[in-house]
């Protein structure tokens, strides 16, 4: 078997994002998953999660090879709150347990990617301090946060990671840049993982003007 690129998506499910903003990442998420399987590193290397996170965590599906990925419709609670903490425990987790480490005898995965898309800020803040300092300690290679919206705290996602990057609209135009440039992300993470028997490097294109880096 080949080794695999997993690639884990946490995605805001909180009903803040009610109405366009979770038709449009759903619809990103359709375009994002077409896109890649257009790459053939991609297509041989990229197994994928998606973990959807409001008042409940909920696993749409375990990593699996891209080529068998059906994506589910996410459909919001009524309201609710935004436990990022928890789901960052969660994907904690299901890395330790489904990303297969190398031995003298094998090469096992390549070093994981996160994305993580939220319009708020954490509900559960002394969880989500304490994971955020685990996840970063934790083997990936990349891990990117995107602030959506005017309500979205980007200084929360900074201490996840130092990629954070900010959408001004919630609307269909700005998450179909923001995922077209992580399917972008994630082919580039699997050519570099191709050619290198060592790991991918983390290196992503850059985010087209739509997108703001947080510096």
């Amino acid at each position: 078997m080949s080794r695999r690129l997993p690639v884990y998506l946490l995605i805001d499910s909180s009903g803040s994002m009610a109405g366009e903003p979770i038709h449009a990442v759903n619809v990103g998420l359709s375009s994002l998953i077409a896109g890649l399987r257009q790459d053939p590193y991609a297509l041989e290397s990229v197994a994928l999660s998606i973990i959807t996170f409001s008042n409940t965590i909920q696993e749409l599906f375990p990593l699996t090879p891209l080529e068998d990925v059906q994506v589910p419709e996410i459909v919001l609670p009524r309201s609710g709150a935004t436990h990022l903490g928890e789901a960052l425990e969660i994907l904690c987790k299901k890395v330790e347990e489904d990303v297969k480490k190398s031995t003298s005898a094998s090469k096992g995965d390549f070093r994981p990617m996160l994305f993580v898309l939220t319009d708020g800020k954490p509900s559960d803040l002394q969880l989500f301090e304490q994971m955020s300092n685990k996840v970063k300690q934790a083997n990936f290679a990349t891990i990117v946060g995107c602030a959506a919206g005017p309500k979205a705290k980007s200084e929360f996602l900074q201490k996840l990671t130092s990629t954070v990057v900010t959408l001004d609209t919630m609307d269909s135009s700005a998450f179909s840049v923001f995922f077209k440039w992580v399917s972008d992300s994630i082919a580039a993470g699997s050519q570099s993982a191709g050619v290198s028997m060592n790991t991918s490097n983390g290196t992503l294109p850059p985010p087209p003007e739509e997108i703001q880096l947080v510096l």
